[in-house]
């Protein structure tokens, strides 16, 4: 494990900003490849000094965003009859695109957040977006706020490692608390704006249908 770990960080280290945005890239499609195994080494080169924090947070934002903008077009355009064809082939089968159908429904377009923090989910939870045809700035939105807290999480394991294994040890799981926490503090948000922008357009239909009957 040890040298599979050095290992990483030298592949990190040879490929720089392109090759972590490249990853994140792909992570975010129906590739299913490891977020940690890119993210983790990223985080122990930047308290080695070898790369920034916030170019490499951007960096791989921007990738987990195209990465699942790729999905999103694939089903948009290519629609659902092509993905109950070929979504076996990209992790995405008539019984996951039913259950993510049900919860995109479900948690309408603040599940394009809280999916990217699910393991299993995340690689796939493009794809219910595109096919209802989701508005693109919002997913986005959603995607880069959802993929940024995560890649910022694994960041920060990658930076507590430094030269202290034993500090992940104690610091992971405020550190997964503090993710969970947040991503739960924004959905609270979000269902209480939601409901007052319901609310005052309900009013607002209200008033006219009162004046037109005046």
């Amino acid at each position: 494990m040890e040298e599979l770990a050095i290992w990483l960080v030298d592949i990190v280290k040879l490929f720089g900003y392109p090759g972590l945005f490249v990853m994140a890239f792909l992570e975010s499609t129906f590739i299913p490849i490891p977020s940690a195994a890119t993210m983790v080494p990223t985080g122990y080169l930047i308290h080695q000094g070898e790369m920034n924090l916030f170019m490499a947070l951007g960096v791989s934002t921007a990738g987990c965003i195209g990465g699942a903008l790729l999905n999103y077009v694939i089903a948009r355009f290519l629609g659902r009859r092509f993905l109950v064809a070929y979504g076996h082939y990209m992790l995405f089968g008539p019984e996951k695109m039913e259950k993510l159908d049900v919860f995109f429904a479900r948690h309408g377009e603040i599940s394009m957040f809280t999916g990217r923090l699910l393991p299993g989910v995340r690689h796939v939870i493009s794809f219910p977006a595109g096919l209802a045809h989701m508005n693109v700035k919002k997913f986005c939105l959603y995607t880069g706020l959802g993929g940024g807290l995560w890649m910022a999480t694994l960041i920060c394991v990658g930076y507590l490692i430094g030269d202290n294994k034993e500090l992940v040890k104690a610091w992971m799981p405020y550190v997964l608390s503090s993710a969970v926490i947040t991503a739960g503090v924004m959905v609270i948000v979000y269902v209480l704006y939601q409901r007052r922008k319901n609310k005052g357009s309900a009013s607002v239909k209200g008033a006219k249908v009162n004046d037109l009957a005046a």
